[in-house]
């Protein structure tokens, strides 16, 4: 196999790709034995016509059945020789099989991920506030609850009105209830706060199929909404620049932190899927400074 790859810009790449020899004939025997046993040419059982008959009658759909099979295959071998992080599907050209010498040449643009230079991620400072729940705010929440059912009378009855022994085991669940939501809301920030700092200062290109994939799901969740909310189709459509401006900047800092995280990901050994973006904040949460504040 033989590639070239070429610098369009900071994150695309042009990968040139030739391959001969028997790689080239052994798919084409391969493709020929897959079509022999269920091809069908008249005066011939299934199976049992000759090569060159087949040859005739299939040769052009051995030909494309050829190039889907092995453009894939050998397209995966570059790009994993090669070391290339890819970000998206290969845009294919220059698509050439040449059956009698063998040989196999194409094109694959491709966009990659930029070098981030991601230093000083471990023991960034926290600061941690203790979490306290005061009666007045469980007070607050419970005159929510009255007033939504027009109870005149907080007591035990009231309590059970909602599933609860007693009006003390409800104060009790509402308190930790509270304490979990401002537990939810400390760790939100502490997190934002630590990719805030890590981030930081970090210029670098940011590619573009990353920002089209998550403003498109922006956009169409927000359509979804707004149609949910009865606005016309054609009200939306005419809108849809406007929802895509006001989006882009939140989904260029996503894309930002995702590509920070995961070349932290790269470094520590944490495999970059799914529950990358998780893993990784939990190490980072692991190795920081934590400042208690009572």
């Amino acid at each position: 196999m033989k590639t070239e790859v070429k610098k369009i810009d900071a994150t695309k790449r042009e990968v040139s790709i030739e391959v001969s020899g028997d790689i080239v004939k052994n798919k084409f025997e391969d493709v020929f034995k897959k079509v022999a046993k269920d091809a069908k040419v008249p005066g011939f059982r299934p199976g049992h016509a000759p090569r060159d008959v087949l040859e005739k009658h299939y040769s052009s759909y051995v030909h494309e059945q050829v190039l889907k099979e092995l453009v894939p295959d050998v397209y995966n071998e570059a790009i994993t020789k090669e070391g290339l992080a890819v970000l998206q599907l290969p845009e294919i050209s220059d698509v050439k099989l040449d059956r009698p010498k063998l040989l196999l040449s194409f094109k694959a643009l491709v966009e990659v991920s930029p070098q981030i230079a991601v230093e000083g991620y471990k023991g960034r400072v926290v600061n941690f506030k203790k979490i306290s729940v005061t009666p007045d705010e469980i007070k607050r929440d419970i005159d929510s609850l009255k007033e939504s059912r027009k109870i005149d009378t907080v007591d035990d009855s009231f309590a059970k009105g909602l599933g609860y022994p007693n009006l003390s085991e409800l104060e009790q669940a509402i308190g930790r209830q509270i304490f979990l939501q401002k537990e939810n809301l400390q760790r939100q920030r502490i997190e934002n706060e630590i990719v805030d700092n890590i981030t930081q200062g970090l210029n670098f290109p940011l590619p573009q199929a990353l920002i089209n994939r998550q403003l498109e799901d922006e956009v169409r969740k927000a359509k979804l909404d707004l149609v949910l909310k009865g606005v016309s189709r054609d009200k939306i459509d005419e809108g849809q620049g406007a929802i895509s401006a006001q989006f882009e900047p939140e989904v260029k800092r996503q894309v930002k932190v995702y590509l920070v995280l995961a070349e932290i990901a790269k470094k520590e050994n944490i495999p970059v899927d799914d529950n990358m973006p998780r893993r990784v904040m939990e190490l980072l949460l692991r190795e920081a400074d934590w400042n208690i504040q009572i």
